[in-house]
């Protein structure tokens, strides 16, 4: 049986997000689960590898909480050619010089993308236009113009240098923020293009990538940990799987802090009882009501 709760997949490079899905979705069927609903909490490029949520059963309601996370990656930067895809899978559309590159350039340029700032997202993303993927578009040859995305990165350093050939460089951002997008703005930024060459996923919040064949399912109290926490009683548990308010009573604080000064994501406050998640709770008229009801609990 498959396990509710929030599954620590590694993703290999080459198979895609919604393979991983679909993998789950088959075993599921296999042992007489087929309603079980499944989904991933936030998607990898095929090309890059690393830590893939994958949401099962009640935790699938827990999605929209995974986006503003911290996510930390491992990207790889060539230098002297930029492509239409931001990344080495692309059409080349330029070349230029890179002998000039220093580390004491790149350690200068990288300053300029911390923070808050607007990001255009590569033709090739999954950003919606009329309802449909930006990239379908761009498969099919159509033009593909996409307005710039507020975005954050809060930390960026570079942990090696082979220039003028590439760069190694790991970032902690919030979610919606295109690492292939930052590869191809230090291009511009530099005077020599650049793109994407590799790219490895190893932090999503609290949770690390497992490794390769490896997994791990997050369930209880390790659910949206960065939230407050309300322990309940039987009585309490009635009440608010009748609809009905509790009093605020005695808040904990998050079990997992975020990175200083990281954007907050307003996270819900949860409602534990006997080792399980059981609701996503909101501050109402001096007590706490329901935000989401986990029937039977995570």
């Amino acid at each position: 049986m498959i396990e509710p709760g929030i599954h620590l997949v590694h993703k290999p490079v080459g198979g895609t997000s919604f393979a991983i899905v679909k993998d789950f979705m088959r075993a599921a069927r296999e042992v007489g689960q087929g309603k079980l609903a499944i989904g991933h909490g936030g998607t990898l490029d095929p090309f890059a590898d690393g830590l893939l949520l994958i949401l099962v059963g009640q935790a699938t309601r827990l999605m929209e909480f995974m986006h503003p996370l911290p996510k930390t990656y491992e990207a790889t930067v060539a230098w002297g050619v930029e492509t239409e895809t931001c990344d080495h899978m692309g059409v080349v559309v330029s070349e230029d010089d890179a002998s000039a590159l220093t580390p004491e350039r790149l350690d200068a340029a990288l300053q300029g993308f911390l923070g808050w700032r607007d990001q255009i997202p590569p033709a090739t993303s999954a950003k919606k236009i009329g309802g449909e993927a930006a990239y379908k578009k761009a498969h099919r040859g159509e033009e593909v113009v996409l307005p710039p995305s507020r975005v954050y990165l809060h930390e960026a350093a570079w942990l090696s240098h082979e220039l003028p050939k590439q760069s190694v460089l790991r970032i902690t951002c919030r979610g919606g923020f295109y690492v292939r997008s930052l590869a191809r703005d230090l291009g511009r930024t530099l005077g020599c293009g650049a793109h994407l060459a590799a790219l490895h996923r190893t932090a999503i919040g609290p949770w690390r990538d497992p490794g390769l064949d490896k997994s791990e399912v997050i369930a209880g109290e390790a659910l949206i940990a960065w939230g407050r926490a309300r322990r309940l009683d039987e009585d309490e548990v009635r009440r608010l799987g009748m609809g009905q308010p509790i009093s605020l009573g005695a808040l904990e604080p998050p079990a997992w802090p975020l990175p200083e000064g990281f954007p907050d994501p307003a996270a819900p406050i949860r409602a534990l009882h006997e080792g399980k998640l059981m609701a996503l709770l909101k501050e109402a008229d001096g007590g706490l009501r329901t935000f989401a009801n986990l029937r039977g609990g995570i």
